[in-house]
């Protein structure tokens, strides 16, 4: 269990600790076992420490994420949380139903998003590299 060295009036003593039950412990000193009685002091138990904090006032509308807002047109918003690896359409651009828009990189995976109607893309919201929460709006066709 656990092992000390002592040395008591100049000699050596190597002392393990085998077990501890109750009052009782087994020792082994210098290699003799021996069974030996434990004499504890009452110590009061340690209490820990709580922390204690000011409460926090928040200022109006902090701590609220203001999403872009978009002018009308069919949003296309993220479907997972990651970060934009590539765009590959600009605004102007005519799309199909499911061309490819974009790719998303999430778990270390290459996603791509594409469009679910057809038109022109209108607004882009997001640059490459940014990182995006699900359902963030990431661009609208019009």
């Amino acid at each position: 269990m656990k092992k000390f060295d002592f040395t008591i009036n100049g000699n050596k003593y190597s002392v393990d600790i085998k077990e501890i039950e109750d009052d009782m412990a087994t020792i082994h000193v210098n290699g003799t076992e021996y069974s030996v009685e434990v004499h504890q002091e009452n110590k009061k138990p340690v209490k820990t420490p709580k922390l204690v904090r000011e409460s926090i006032v928040r200022q109006p509308g902090e701590g609220r994420i203001e999403k872009k807002q978009s002018a009308g047109g069919f949003p296309v918003e993220s479907p997972l949380p990651g970060s934009i690896f590539k765009l590959k359409v600009k605004v102007g651009d005519t799309v199909a139903k499911g061309d490819s828009l974009l790719i998303l990189e999430a778990m270390k995976m290459e996603n791509e998003v594409l469009a679910d109607q057809g038109g022109v893309i209108k607004e882009i919201k997001v640059r490459e590299g940014d990182a995006v929460l699900q359902n963030d709006l990431l661009l609208v066709i019009e």
